[in-house]
């Protein structure tokens, strides 16, 4: 740029006159102009028809980014814009015109055009056409006659084998989905043994209704007292008895003798009035309004509130009411028992974390069995968890309701009752106060009864 720039020295005391004076720069640019007219001249004598317009083109762009080159560096290394990307185009349906989604069934077909057809092919539609079916098909008009546009369908090639092939090919994806649904609802071996001795110890402790033979009794059957002494005497006696059945199917739970002897106890404690629950509401007879004890005596649901379940008695029956639609077989009672007895969120565990490590393989055995008896219903393991709640909500009254009998009935309350049911009360109490100090919770669980520590020694 600076090849052709002439410099003008001044001597001392010398002053530039700036408005006189020629600048060098101007005198650059005339030198430069100068040449450029020379070299045009040169080329219109060579190229005339090129001088006519096109160097003059030429010379005005370059001008213009020569002085566009000034304006900063980073232009010099300015990506060029990217191209914009070509229009979308639709291939037009062959049989309305309008805009198509693919080729579907042979040809290039809309997604209106597509689900007629095949409607059309797979419910073997007959449409009458009232114009000798000279009907014009396009996007208006394509649903004022049915029966032209299936004969134009046909016309323009859809094949109607290929709807029969998507239909069998549906059809045999839902079957492979369903089958593969199916083996994941099998119990491994490990669970299915597990399973039979649960389902062996809760049928062995715990015999169906259909296996008992009925009888009932007149006592205080007409209207509701506080407490029919007679029949609290038979129920008391039946606890008793139903108790140590639960404590011998909680020793042939798998793994539950494993635990240490205070978690045993505990469990026990907490858990024998949910199953003494569970258990009754499963003989429950709607017909009749009636539950079923062990040995066969029915009562009805005056009888039970007169028998010592007093303002429990209408919470059992509704919550026995609640069971009727699951239709538990006797291997989801035994599973959902032994979920209620092995629960590691008990209060006073000495090893809680093993305790939930023993209650996993039963849950995964009730959610797998129960969606294999049941495979249209996948519902029913979680309403079955969900009775687990319940459950406890009555356990708490229950508990409650110990106590109250205490100062109802004339003699003492059986051993084997107080020492499991009321000790839950205790229990409970705790678990409304967590700021409990240890030697707290050790006073509150009595474990000087040798009734359940015999009843645990195997």
């Amino acid at each position: 740029m600076f090849d052709f720039m002439e410099f003008q020295a001044f001597g001392p005391g010398e002053m530039m006159d700036l408005y006189t004076a020629p600048s060098p720069v101007c005198a650059l640019q005339d030198r430069d102009l100068d040449q450029e007219l020379d070299l045009d001249q040169d080329l219109s004598d060579f190229f005339p028809e090129l001088m006519e317009g096109g160097w003059q083109q030429h010379r005005c762009s370059q001008s213009v980014g020569s002085q566009s080159s000034g304006s900063g560096s980073d232009d010099l290394f300015a990506s060029p814009p990217s191209p914009l990307p070509p229009p979308r185009t639709y291939k037009p349906c062959f049989v309305c015109q309008d805009k198509s989604s693919g080729y579907h069934y042979g040809v290039s077909a809309c997604e209106g055009c597509k689900g007629f057809f095949r409607r059309s092919v797979q419910k073997n539609m007959a449409y009458t056409c009232h114009r000798d079916r000279k009907c014009i098909i396009n996007k208006i008009t394509r649903n004022r006659c049915q029966c032209c546009r299936l004969q134009k369908c046909f016309a323009v090639g859809m094949s109607k084998e290929s709807v029969r092939n998507d239909r069998n090919r549906r059809k045999g994806r839902k079957e492979a989905v369903k089958m593969s649904v199916m083996e994941t609802y099998e119990l491994t071996a490990e669970l299915g043994l597990m399973v039979e001795k649960i389902c062996r110890a809760h049928r062995e402790t715990f015999p169906s209704l259909c296996q008992l033979g009925k009888y009932t009794t007149n006592s205080s059957s007409d209207h509701r007292i506080q407490l029919d002494l007679g029949l609290w005497d038979k129920f008391s006696e039946l606890a008793t008895k139903c108790i140590i059945k639960v404590v011998e199917f909680a020793k042939r739970v798998p793994g539950f003798t494993g635990l240490t002897i205070s978690d045993q106890i505990t469990l026990l404690k907490t858990a024998c009035l949910d199953i003494l629950i569970l258990r009754i509401c499963t003989r429950y007879t709607p017909d009749q309004d009636t539950m079923t004890f062990s040995d066969g005596l029915t009562l009805t649901r005056t009888q039970i509130h007169n028998a010592g379940f007093g303002p429990l008695t209408d919470q059992v029956f509704t919550f026995a009411g609640q069971l009727l639609p699951l239709q538990m077989d006797d291997t989801e009672s035994g599973l959902l028992s032994a979920i209620c007895l092995v629960s590691g969120d008990r209060q006073d565990l000495e090893e809680p974390s093993k305790v939930e490590v023993l209650q996993e393989p039963l849950l995964e055995a009730l959610k797998i069995y129960s969606r294999k008896r049941r495979p249209s219903m996948p519902l029913m393991f979680p309403k079955a968890l969900m009775k687990i709640t319940d459950l406890r909500s009555i356990s708490a009254k229950g508990a409650e309701r110990v106590v109250t009998l205490k100062m109802e009935i004339p003699g003492s309350m059986p051993p084997l009752i107080e020492e499991m049911l009321e000790d839950e009360e205790k229990l409970q109490k705790k678990q409304s106060e967590p700021n409990a100090s240890q030697s707290d919770a050790a006073a509150r669980r009595p474990l000087t009864s040798p009734l359940p520590q015999k009843t645990l020694t195997v």
